[in-house]
C-alpha cells in the first residue's frame, strides 16, 4: 500500500516513463537492425571488389597504418559505429562456392525470443527498476527515520543527476553497440528517462511534502525539467519527448495555489508548446504535435466554469497556440514541413481547427464578450490567410465555417431579453439590459465573416491543380454567408416577416449568381465545375430564403422543396454527383420540417376546405419532388433519386391525408376521426396505390414498387380497422345520410370498386395470392355495402337503433342472393373465373344464413319464401353451369353399316 502522495506520484511517473519508452525504443531498435543490415551489405560489396593493382614500390611506400575512412552517416542513423578498416584492403579469401560477382548477403533475420529478452527487455526493466529504486529508497528513509527531509531531497537530486549523467555518458561512448547486427535496447534513453522521472519526483516532494519550495519556484523548476526533457529528446529519441510533454502539461496540476494565475499558466504553456512544436518539427514527429495540441486545448476548460471568466489570458492562450501551430505544424507554411501541392494534410488542418474550437468555447462561456469575439474573429481571419497560403490546411476552413455558425446560432437562440424587435427595449427587472455595442459588434463581425468567406471562396477558384481545394473553398464560401444570414434573421427578426432581411437575401443571391456566371465563362480547371454548381445552388438557396423572409414562415418548407427541384435541374446541366445528393438533402430537410410541425403554420392553417395552407405546404413540395425525381432519373437510378422519390410519394400521401382530415373535422386538426374521414382516406389511398402500380411498370423504380405495396397495406388497415371496426355504423350511432348518396356509398361501395380495380392492376405483375387477397377485400366491402343499404332502408340514417324484423332478415337473404346472381352473370359475360368464384362464395354465405339464421328467426311466409327463392336460384345456377359453362357434347352413335340388296 502507498503511505503518501509521494509514493503514488513516484509510481505513476515511473510507469508513464516505462510505457512511453517501450514503444519508442522498440521503433529505434528496429531502425538499428535495418541499419546494421545495410552496413553489412555495404562492406560486403567493398570487400568482394579487388582494388586496382599498384606497383610494388608504391605498395611499400604506402603507410601501413593509414585507415580507410568509412562514408559519413546521417545524424539520425548514427546509432552504431562501423568497425575500423585497416590499410590491408586486399580481398579476403573466397569461401567455397563463392564467386567475386556473387550478390550481397540477405539482411539478417528478425531477432528471436531469447535475443529479445537478453538485449531489450532486461534493459527496459532495468530502467524501470532504477527509477523505482530511487523512489523506494526515499520511502525507506522516511519510514525508518534515517535521514531528514533536506537530506532526502538532496540525495534524490543527486540520484537524478547520476542517472542523467549515466545516460549522457553511455550515449557518447556508444562502445556498447559495437557488436554488429545485434539489436539492443536504447540504454541511454532509458537511463535519461529514469533520471528525469526522479527529478520530477524530487522537486515535487520538496514542494508538496516538505514545503521547501514556494509554488512559483516549484513551478519553474518542474517546467525547466520538462523543457530539459524535451531538449534531451533531440538526442535520445521519442521516449523522452513523450515523457517531457506529459510532464510539462501535468506540472500546473501538481503545483497549484489558492488563486490561479492564468497569465503565468498560459505563458508557461506557450513556452512548452513552442518547445514541443519545435521538437516535432525538427524530428518530424507529428504525433508529438497532436499530443501537444490535445493537452493545450484541454487546459482551456478549467477556467471556463469560473464565476468570473478571465477572457484576456484565455484569448492569449488560443492565439499563441494558433500562431505556433501555423508557424511550425502546418505543412507548406512558414517553418512547417514540406508537402506536395494540392494535398490536404489532416494534422495541419486539425491543428488550426482545434484552436478555433477553443476560441469558440471562450466566446460561448463569456456570453459573447467583446474581447472574446474579437479574438475569435482574428483566428477565423488567420485561418483564411493560412489556408490561402498553405493548401495543406484547407480542411481548417470547414472547422472555421462550423464554429462561426455555432457562435452566431448560439447568439441567436440565447435566452435573454436583449431583442431588438421589442418596442422600447427589454422590460425592466427581467434580466440584463441589451447593449447596442454587443449587437453592433456582432453585426460588423457577421458582415466581415460573410464577405471574407464568400470573396475568398470565389477568388480561390483556379489556384490549385487539385480538385478538392477549390471545392472546399467554394463550399465554405457559399454555406457560411447563408448560415450567418439565417442566424441573424432568427436573432433580430424572431423568424417573422422581415423585408430588410429579404433584401439582404436577394443581394446575396445576386452575388452568388454573378459568381456562377463568372465561373461558367472561365477555362476548365480542376474543381471549377463543382464550385460553379455550388455557387448556383447558393443562388437558389438565397432566393428561397428571400421568399421565407418576405412571406409567412410556412414558406420555408416550400422554399427548401424548390431548392431541391432547382438543384436537380442544375444537376442536369452539370452532371456532378454532389448535386444529386444535395437535392436529396433538401428533401430530407423538408421532411424533418414536416415532422416537427405537420400543420406547417401552426394554427393558421385556415378553415377553407382544400384551398388552405395545407395545399401549398404539402402540394408544392410534392410537385417539386416529383419534378426533381424526373430530372434525377434521366441520369441514374441511385440513392439520391430514391430519396427524392420517397419524399414525393410521402408528401403526396400527406397532402391527401391532411386535406381529408382538415375537411372532415372542419379545420379542427386535433378532433377525433370519423366515418367520413376513414372513407375518404381509404378511397384516396387505394387510388394512389393504383396510380403507383401503373407508374412502376414504366419507371421500374424500386421506390414506386415498394410505395405501391405500402399504400395498399395502409388502405387495408384503414378499411379493416377504420371502416369495419372503429367507425362501423352498425356498432356506433352514426348518421350515414340519405337513402342512396350517403356515407355508405363513399365508405363501402367506392372502396370495393377501387379494390377490384387494384386487384386487376396487379394481376400478372405480382403474386396470385396478393391479387386474390385484394379481390377478396373488394368482395367483402361490396357485400357490406349491400347489407348496410338494406339496413338503411329499414332503420333510416341511424343504423344502430331499432329491432331487426322478419322482413329485414328476408331482404338480407334476397339481397345477398341477388348480389351472387349478378356476380355470376358478370362472370359469364366477361368469362371471369374470379367473378364466378366470388358468386359462389356469396351464394354459399346465403345458404349458410338461410339454414342458420332464417330457419330459426323467420316465421310464416317469410321463411317459406326465403327457402323457395333460394331453391329456385340454386336450380337456375345449376342449369346455367350445365348448359352454358360446362356443356358436354353428346357423341352420336355410329351409323349401322348398310348391307347390299
Amino acid at each position: 500500500m502507498f503511505d503518501g502522495p509521494f509514493d503514488v506520484f513516484a509510481l505513476i511517473i515511473a510507469i508513464i516513463a516505462f510505457l512511453i519508452a517501450i514503444k519508442a525504443t522498440s521503433q529505434a531498435t528496429e531502425l538499428r537492425r535495418r541499419l546494421n543490415s545495410l552496413e553489412e551489405m555495404f562492406y560486403a560489396q567493398r570487400q568482394v571488389q579487388p582494388p586496382p593493382l599498384m606497383p610494388a614500390a608504391v605498395q611499400t611506400e604506402a603507410p601501413a597504418t593509414a585507415p580507410a575512412e568509412p562514408p559519413p552517416l546521417a545524424p539520425e542513423t548514427e546509432l552504431a559505429s562501423p568497425p575500423p578498416v585497416t590499410a590491408d584492403v586486399s580481398p579476403p579469401p573466397l569461401e567455397a562456392g563463392t564467386e567475386a560477382g556473387a550478390p550481397p548477403p540477405l539482411p539478417a533475420p528478425a531477432p528471436g525470443l531469447e535475443e529479445r529478452l537478453g538485449t531489450r527487455w532486461v534493459v527496459w526493466i532495468g530502467g524501470l527498476a532504477l527509477a523505482l529504486g530511487g523512489f523506494f529508497m526515499v520511502r525507506y528513509s522516511i519510514e525508518a527515520g534515517l535521514l531528514g527531509p533536506g537530506v532526502r531531497v538532496f540525495l534524490g537530486g543527486l540520484f537524478a543527476l547520476a542517472l542523467l549523467g549515466a545516460g549522457e555518458w553511455t550515449r557518447r561512448r556508444e562502445s556498447i553497440s559495437s557488436i554488429q547486427a545485434l539489436p539492443i535496447a536504447n540504454i541511454p534513453a532509458i537511463l535519461t528517462a529514469a533520471g528525469t522521472a526522479v527529478a520530477f519526483a524530487t522537486i515535487y516532494a520538496a514542494y508538496a511534502l516538505y514545503g521547501f519550495l514556494v509554488p512559483a519556484t516549484a513551478f519553474v523548476l518542474l517546467g525547466l525539467v520538462a523543457l530539459g526533457t524535451l531538449a534531451a529528446a533531440l538526442l535520445h529519441g521519442p521516449a523522452l519527448a513523450g515523457l517531457g510533454v506529459v510532464g510539462a502539461f501535468v506540472t500546473p496540476i501538481l503545483v497549484s495555489s489558492g488563486k490561479p494565475d492564468y497569465w503565468a499558466l498560459y505563458i508557461y504553456l506557450a513556452i512548452v508548446t513552442a518547445a514541443s512544436f519545435g521538437l516535432a518539427r525538427i524530428r518530424l514527429w507529428r504525433w508529438l504535435a497532436v499530443t501537444t495540441i490535445v493537452f493545450a486545448v484541454l487546459w482551456i476548460f478549467p477556467g471556463l466554469d469560473a464565476a468570473e471568466l478571465q477572457v484576456a489570458p484565455h484569448a492569449f492562450h488560443v492565439i499563441a497556440g494558433f500562431v505556433l501551430a501555423a508557424l511550425l505544424v502546418v505543412c507548406g507554411f512558414m517553418f512547417g514541413p514540406g508537402i506536395e501541392d494540392g494535398e490536404i494534410e489532416p494534422v495541419s488542418s486539425s491543428s488550426l481547427g482545434a484552436y478555433l474550437f477553443g476560441a469558440m468555447l471562450i466566446v460561448l462561456s463569456s456570453a459573447h464578450a467583446d474581447l472574446a469575439l474579437i479574438a475569435f474573429a482574428l483566428l477565423v481571419g488567420a485561418t483564411l490567410l493560412v489556408a490561402w497560403r498553405a493548401p495543406a490546411a484547407t480542411g481548417a476552413l470547414g472547422a472555421a465555417a462550423a464554429t462561426v455558425f455555432i457562435v452566431f446560432a448560439e447568439w441567436a437562440v440565447r435566452a435573454n431579453p436583449d431583442m431588438l424587435v421589442l418596442p422600447g427595449g427589454p422590460m425592466p427587472g427581467i434580466g440584463p439590459t441589451a447593449t447596442d455595442s454587443a449587437v453592433t459588434l456582432h453585426l460588423v463581425t457577421a458582415a466581415i465573416f460573410a464577405a471574407g468567406f464568400g470573396v475568398a471562396g470565389f477568388l480561390a477558384q483556379g489556384r490549385s491543380n487539385s480538385a478538392i481545394i477549390p471545392v472546399v473553398w467554394s463550399a465554405a464560401g457559399v454555406a457560411t454567408p447563408i448560415a450567418i444570414l439565417v442566424a441573424l434573421y432568427a436573432r433580430i427578426a424572431h423568424l417573422d416577416r422581415s423585408i430588410p432581411f429579404a433584401i439582404l437575401a436577394v443581394l446575396l443571391a445576386a452575388a452568388f449568381g454573378a459568381a456562377t456566371e463568372a465561373l461558367t465563362r472561365r477555362e476548365t480547371r480542376p474543381g471549377v465545375a463543382i464550385s460553379t454548381a455550388l455557387f448556383a445552388t447558393g443562388t437558389l438557396g438565397a432566393l428561397a430564403l428571400a421568399l421565407t423572409f418576405a412571406l409567412e414562415k410556412g414558406w420555408l418548407t416550400i422554399a427548401l422543396a424548390l431548392m431541391s427541384l432547382g438543384t436537380a435541374w442544375i444537376s442536369m446541366q452539370r452532371p456532378i454527383p454532389f448535386l444529386r445528393w444535395l437535392a436529396a438533402i433538401f428533401a430530407a430537410l423538408v421532411t424533418a420540417r414536416i415532422a416537427y410541425d405537420p400543420r406547417i403554420v401552426g394554427d393558421a392553417v385556415g378553415t377553407t376546405p382544400i384551398l388552405n395552407w395545407l395545399l401549398w405546404g404539402y402540394g408544392l413540395p410534392a410537385l417539386s419532388f416529383w419534378g426533381a425525381s424526373a430530372f434525377l432519373r434521366r441520369r441514374a437510378d441511385d440513392a439520391p433519386l430514391r430519396m427524392v422519390e420517397t419524399a414525393a410519394i410521402l408528401f403526396t400521401a400527406l397532402l391527401a391525408f391532411m386535406e381529408i382530415r382538415h375537411f372532415a373535422t372542419g379545420g379542427r386538426m386535433t378532433a377525433a376521426p370519423s366515418l367520413l374521414e376513414f372513407a375518404l382516406q381509404a378511397c384516396i389511398t387505394l387510388a394512389m396505390a393504383i396510380g403507383l402500380e401503373r407508374l412502376r411498370l414504366r419507371s421500374r423504380s424500386i421506390v414506386h414498387n415498394v410505395g405501391a405495396v405500402v399504400l395498399t397495406a395502409i388502405a387495408g388497415l384503414i378499411s379493416v380497422f377504420g371502416l369495419l371496426i372503429l367507425e362501423n355504423p352498425l356498432m356506433w350511432r352514426t348518421d350515414v345520410g340519405g337513402a342512396v348518396f350517403n356515407l355508405l356509398l363513399l365508405g363501402y361501395a367506392l372502396p370495393a370498386v377501387l379494390m377490384l380495380l387494384l386487384s386487376y392492376a396487379v394481376v400478372g405483375e405480382r403474386g396470385k395470392v396478393y391479387a386474390n387477397t385484394i379481390a377478396g377485400g373488394a368482395l367483402v366491402f361490396a357485400l357490406a355495402y349491400v347489407t348496410l343499404e338494406i339496413r338503411r332502408f329499414y332503420h333510416g340514417p341511424i343504423l344502430s337503433t331499432g329491432p331487426t324484423t322478419g322482413a329485414e332478415q328476408y331482404t338480407y337473404s334476397i339481397g345477398w342472393l341477388a348480389f351472387g346472381v349478378v356476380l355470376l352473370g358478370v362472370g359469364i359475360l366477361v368469362n371471369s373465373e374470379r367473378a364466378r368464384l366470388a358468386s359462389a362464395a356469396v351464394i354459399a354465405l346465403t345458404i349458410l344464413k338461410a339454414f342458420v339464421i332464417d330457419m330459426s328467426t323467420l316465421t310464416g311466409v317469410y321463411r317459406a319464401l326465403s327457402f323457395m327463392c333460394l331453391g329456385v336460384v340454386l336450380v337456375a345456377i345449376g342449369w346455367l353451369y350445365q348448359r352454358i359453362l360446362f356443356r358436354r357434347q353428346v357423341t352420336p352413335p355410329p351409323a349401322a353399316p348398310q348391307t347390299g340388296s
